[in-house]
């Protein structure tokens, strides 16, 4: 109950209003459900004819021992004076009517608190995936090397979905059962408080037995819903691999896997099931059990006793069968916020990640770069290995340095140390002078231009591609702007495939640019680029997986990009990277060689290796 609590102290105080409101209308349900049952007694007494009062009492008499008494006086005082006026069936009609007319209001107040809810429940929901989605744009990268890409989908899809469906939806369930329940007691202690103090030794061991099930159920919880993630981490490696899988006949491999996952997630699942659904044949069964005793014990008191009369009794009856229904629907819930509570721990993993990429706390503002980018004794691990080991580089602005070496060098690692996706360890790297961890993150990024090996692009037309992080960029020249997109595509020489597509800039590429050639995407990719305008700009391998054709409109439009901009370049080509201002050649972590082309080649070492390996 602490962990249900601690979750919505954390995501339903912007909804408290409604849960006010809800309350107010349930405590109205309840309120009326007990008068509307109250009809019953002189229903009862006009049939079997046990109700006579010669004269009401006087309200001024009434003390809290002959309370009940007064009223059931005043009632079949008030009764028989209706049979006296109107006789006996068109009294009971009267009852009826009253009856109805109770049960009306209560149904529409009852319609009103589960209204009252959902802005709630829907809202939190929505509140909670866009938390997580915010978490996961803010981490950085080494959070998603670490993890795999199908859990977190899993997280934001399957256990947000297991949140709304156990503990968003039995929400309504704790806030209205308590009330009924505490109502319909109130009512049945008044009634006869002997009878109730007897059903109360019952109602414990019921609940004890609840508890018990409802632990044992959110184990068997977590470990269905990290099934569930192995599932989708499988979904999506397949997504992302049909074509390796089909070129090596693996289909028969991937499905084995993939039953294998899944059944585990099903014999799992059905333990979880097994017991949920065990919920309402256990409370029936149980509530059954607590009538059976009652309605015996009740009937030594009317019987015996005298201490009821019969209307009275079967008052209580309905009264006490009315409160087994929010009882099992507080058993049902006893269940279901176990396995919800089972998958927001799961979700809190990701809420709760430390972001060690931090803002800093008075941040130095930057908009512009103006001399050098500095590696200052830098050096870097994942873990506990060392992959870059005590760097100094320093990049002049409006130079091209070009970063060469074998796979595992370190040189994508250094690259990102710029933009800050990863801070050092030791030593610092500086702009202009300033520890980069000292900038704010939105104006040291601004500065930055990426193109990738891999052109990352997204499921929409080639405008919004294009203009991705720009959204106000005007679509030509004739619009209002100097950068236009058009201009863009023509200087990444994207215009004119672009043109030719169905319906121009606005034409969708598909799923991560599924409907073009390698070389178009990496060409809308620097048209991207070409519309930030970036000061500064990172080419990580960014002509390696083309052909010649493509090399060479990519290599074209990378140089026009290039043009008055400080470059950093990582080549496995070497062909690509013959004019840059410099080259570093990286080996285990450290720079072992820098120049120029001709220098490096004059110099007979690693690069030289490297240029006739190529050659």
């Amino acid at each position: 109950m602490k962990e249900f609590l601690r979750v919505l102290k954390r995501f339903v105080p912007p909804y408290k209003k409604y849960l006010v409101l809800s309350i107010v209308f349930n405590l109205l349900s309840a309120v009326l459900n007990i008068f509307s049952f109250a009809a019953l007694i002189p229903i009862l007494q006009i049939l079997f004819q046990t109700g006579d009062a010669e004269k009401a009492t006087s309200w001024m008499a009434w003390d809290w021992g002959n309370v009940q008494d007064v009223l059931m006086n005043n009632l079949n005082y008030f009764v028989n004076g209706l049979i006296a006026d109107y006789g006996q069936t068109t009294t009971l009609l009267f009852i009826g009517l009253f009856l109805a007319a109770t049960t009306f209001l209560k149904t529409g107040v009852y319609y009103l608190a589960a209204v009252s809810i959902l802005p709630i429940r829907t809202g939190v929901v929505r509140d909670m995936r866009n938390q997580l989605y915010r978490k996961v744009t803010s981490l950085p990268m080494g959070f998603f090397s670490e993890e795999r890409k199908g859990d977190i989908i899993a997280r934001m899809s399957g256990d947000v979905d297991e949140v709304e469906h156990s503990i968003m939806a039995s929400l309504e369930m704790m806030f209205k059962n308590p009330i009924l329940i505490i109502s319909y007691f109130a009512a049945l202690l008044f009634i006869s408080w002997q009878l109730t103090l007897f059903t109360l030794i019952i109602v414990p061991i019921m609940g004890w037995f609840m508890g018990w099930v409802g632990r044992k159920l959110k184990q068997d919880s977590i470990k269905a819903q990290a099934l569930w993630s192995d599932t989708m981490s499988q979904v999506e490696e397949t997504l992302g691999g049909l074509r390796i899988i089909k070129a090596f006949c693996a289909e028969e491999t991937m499905n084995r896997r993939f039953d294998q996952v899944n059944t585990s997630y099903r014999q799992n699942l059905m333990k979880v099931l097994t017991r949920q659904v065990l919920a309402h044949p256990m409370s029936e069964f149980l509530g059954t059990i607590m009538i059976v005793i009652v309605l015996w014990f009740g009937g030594v008191l009317v019987l015996n006793a005298h201490a009821l009369s019969g209307p009275i009794f079967i008052y209580y009856m309905v009264m006490l069968y009315s409160i087994i229904n929010p009882l099992k629907d507080f058993s049902k819930a006893g269940y279901s916020i176990p396995k919800g509570l089972a998958s927001m721990e799961r979700i809190d993993k990701i809420l709760m990640a430390e972001n060690n990429i931090k803002e800093p706390a008075h941040p130095k503002h930057i908009d512009s770069f103006q001399h050098q980018i500095e590696f200052r004794h830098v050096s870097f691990r994942y873990a506990d290995r060392w992959v870059l080991k005590d760097i100094n580089l320093t990049i002049p602005k409006g130079k091209t340095i070009a970063l060469v070496g074998q796979s595992g060098s370190g040189k994508s690692t250094l690259v990102d140390l710029i933009p800050r996706y990863y801070d050092v360890q030791e030593g610092e790297v500086l702009i202009d002078g300033i520890n980069v961890k000292d900038l704010g993150l939105h104006d040291l990024r601004q500065l930055i231009g990426n193109v990738n090996q891999e052109a990352i692009l997204f499921n929409d037309s080639f405008r919004n591609n294009i203009a991705f992080g720009v959204p106000e960029a005007p679509l030509s020249s004739a619009e209002g702007g100097a950068s236009s997109i058009e201009e863009a595509a023509k200087i990444a020489n994207a215009y004119d495939f672009i043109m030719q597509s169905e319906q121009g800039f606005d034409t969708n590429i598909g799923d991560r640019g599924g409907r073009l050639s390698g070389g178009q995407r990496q060409r809308v990719s620097i048209a991207r680029a070409i519309l930030k305008n970036p000061p500064i700009l990172i080419l990580d391998e960014a002509t390696s997986a083309l052909d010649t054709e493509s090399e060479r409109l990519v290599q074209d439009a990378l140089e026009r990009l290039m043009k008055t901009r400080t470059t950093v370049a990582i080549a496995h080509r070497l062909s690509t990277i013959k004019n840059a201002d410099e080259i570093c050649v990286m080996h285990e972590g450290q720079i072992v060689e820098r120049g120029t082309h001709d220098e490096l080649l004059a110099k007979d070492g690693y690069y030289k290796r490297l240029h006739d390996m190529q050659s």
